[in-house]
Order: C-alpha cells, then structure tokens, then sequence
C-alpha cells in the first residue's frame, strides 16, 4: 500500500505542471496551419456534455477529425488553446472539424477513399497512461507532422482515466480494449489497407502486445499480414510478460522498434510499483530478449522533464529521424549497421539490435547541410 501510495505521489508531481488539453474547434484555422487528417475508432463512453471520456463501453464508435498544425511551433511541441479567450491559430493546435461515422460501413467508405489516395499505407496509433480524447488525436497528428509520416493516420483511443492516480484503472482499461484494437485492424484491412505500421506509446504497448497476441492465437494471419511494423514508444511492459506476448505470435512484425530509455522517470516508478527492476522501456541487457528480432533505439541522451515520451518531445531527436519512420522504411538491423542509418554505438545480442543514439552526431551532421 506504502508503495503504491509513493508511486501516485510521484506521478501526481511529474504531471502536475502540464495543463490537461482540450479541444478548440476553428474552420478558419485550415487556411493558417497545416492539417492533419485523423480517422479515430474508440472504446470511450460519452460525458453528460456530450464529450468522449474515461468511462468503458463494449461498442466501437467511429470518428474523423481535422487538426491543424500551427506554423510558430518547435518540433514536438503541443501548444493547446486556452479554455475561454481568443484562440491562436498561428501557435496553437486547433480543430479544423470534427464527425462522428453513423456505422462502421460508413468509417470503412470514408477510410478507404483516404487509403487509395495514400497507397494502401495506414499508421496506427495508440496512446498511453493518462490521455484525454483530445491529447490523443492531437499528439498523433503532432508526430504525424514533425516526423513526415505518409499514409493514412488513424487513432484508436482506449478509456483511460486521464488522472495521474489512475494508474490501475488505466492498466485494466488497457486489456478491456483489446477487443476494440482488433475490430479497428479488421475495419481497416476489410477498407482496403495494403500495409499497417502499429505505433503505440507507454501502457498503449501492453495493448497493442495483447492484441497481436490475441489475433495470433485466433490464427487471423490475413490480419497479421498486413501489419508492416511495430514502434513501440516507452512501452510499459514487464519484461517477462513481454516475452510470453512476443513469443505467441508466429513472427513478429518487421521493423519491431522499441524507443527505450533508462532515464524514464516514470517507467522507472512503475517499476518500483511492480516490484521489477525492469520495464521493456527501460531495459540495458538485451540479452534477456536476444532470441527476438527487436531494435532497440535508446534515446536516453535526448531525455528531459519525466522522458517518457522523447521520441515525440525532443526537437533534435524528431530532427534526427525526420523521414525515417516512415511505412515504407526497412528500420532492420542489417540495413542500419551497413549504412550508418542512424548516429550513435550499435550492439547486437544474437537477434536483437540496440542502438544508443547520439545527439552530437546529430547535431554535426545538422550544421553539414
């Protein structure tokens, strides 16, 4: 009790400074910044206001979303509107529209007219421990721009309690939505998806893990097919239970990557929580996972505030791999270790890669262009 009394004291202070985000809705902000399309299937129940919130439902519901991207902004960087006054469409993340699909036929019709006119390509991604509705669909469109990502962006938005001390009500909100991640994979490959790259950060991993493992033991490998990559960002997994997740499903997906860093404040009190040394975002003996063909992208050099999430935060790392994580990159060891893709000390334990980047490389090779 002691213990998990600590670790919610903690996470209440890591969280404390960060204003909790909502939306804006501005039409007019589509002549000033960039807009993001973002698809959004969600297992949230509605507010008495009419607003998506941590409350659980079994359903599915389906939405379409318009976010623009202020031009004044640095990479990583979500400046949200404020909740009364005058809004800023040069500086902040605003609603363009905003739709709710009547049916799933009506998702897949409107997805699949996005998916023809993007290849066939189609990212994925699912947010972590204490989100909102809006910080979910607005950071996916903030990575979706900074890192230059094609294809058809999709969000798929769990109940969580979006509360620093709703750790364990986030956790087994996680795996009551498994259910729901596997319709939105099926709605996306039945719209006519060629190739899906899964992208999914802190506790959203645990999720994404259990529901590739769910559709392995389905033995649904049209579905698995079609998964072209897994990025795994801070995941908050144990280690062990990872292993049995992983070694479920026939073949992993290729790229697997892992953003891990042992500087991540947070995964570092989950943890403490658990009672493991250990979660798989902030593991250094890749050892325990070599049988598995997984990269490991250690980003502890660009680590601020809590680092847990620097692949989205840090301006010079989304500098760094600008273009790189894109659906159509081979993000595999071999093609890293033989071109130098990425800057900074390569380890291979038998099948797993770990990479231990380095912003002074980055940094040079910035001032050469």
């Amino acid at each position: 009790m002691l213990r998990s009394v600590k670790f919610s004291l903690l996470i209440c202070m890591l969280a404390a400074c960060a204003p909790r985000g909502q939306m804006a809705y501005a039409p007019d902000a589509a002549q000033i910044g960039s807009v993001r399309e973002v698809f959004v299937a969600t297992t949230r129940g509605l507010d008495e206001n009419g607003n998506y919130s941590g409350k659980r439902v079994e359903a599915v519901s389906f939405g379409r979303y318009g976010v623009s991207v202020p031009p004044v902004r640095e990479a990583g960087e979500i400046k949200w509107p404020p909740r009364s006054g005058k809004i800023d469409a040069e500086t902040q993340f605003l609603t363009t529209y905003a739709g709710r699909y009547q049916s799933s036929g009506d998702f897949r019709s409107g997805l699949n007219k996005e998916l023809r006119a993007n290849g066939g390509e189609a990212v994925i991604f699912v947010h972590g421990f204490n989100n909102t509705f809006s910080e979910g669909v607005y950071r996916i469109a903030q990575m979706a721009h900074d890192l230059d990502l094609p294809g058809t962006i999709v969000h798929y938005s769990w109940p969580s309690a979006a509360q620093p001390l709703g750790y364990v009500y986030d956790r087994d909100s996680a795996l009551f939505a498994r259910d729901g991640l596997e319709r939105l994979l099926n709605e996306v490959e039945d719209a006519g998806a060629k190739r899906v790259v899964l992208v999914a950060h802190s506790m959203g991993s645990t999720l994404v893990m259990e529901a590739l493992r769910q559709i392995a033991i389905r033995q649904k490998s049209d579905v698995l097919d079609r998964i072209g990559g897994v990025i795994l960002i801070s995941p908050d997994i144990d280690v062990d239970v990872f292993r049995a997740q992983a070694l479920a499903i026939p073949e992993l997906p290729q790229p697997f990557i892992v953003f891990s860093s042992e500087r991540d404040r947070i995964l570092r009190l989950s943890a403490t929580l658990t009672g493991q040394r250990d979660r798989l975002g902030t593991l250094n003996d890749i050892t325990r996972v070599g049988d598995l063909p997984i990269t490991f992208l250690d980003t502890a050099a660009f680590s601020s505030g809590s680092g847990h999430f620097n692949l989205g935060n840090s301006p010079s790392l989304l500098r760094l791999l600008d273009g790189i994580l894109s659906v159509d990159a081979s993000l595999d060891a071999d093609r890293i270790a033989r071109t130098g893709l990425l800057p900074g000390a390569v380890l291979t334990v038998q099948s797993a890669t770990q990479i231990i980047l380095s912003p002074v490389v980055a940094i040079g090779n910035e001032l050469q262009r």
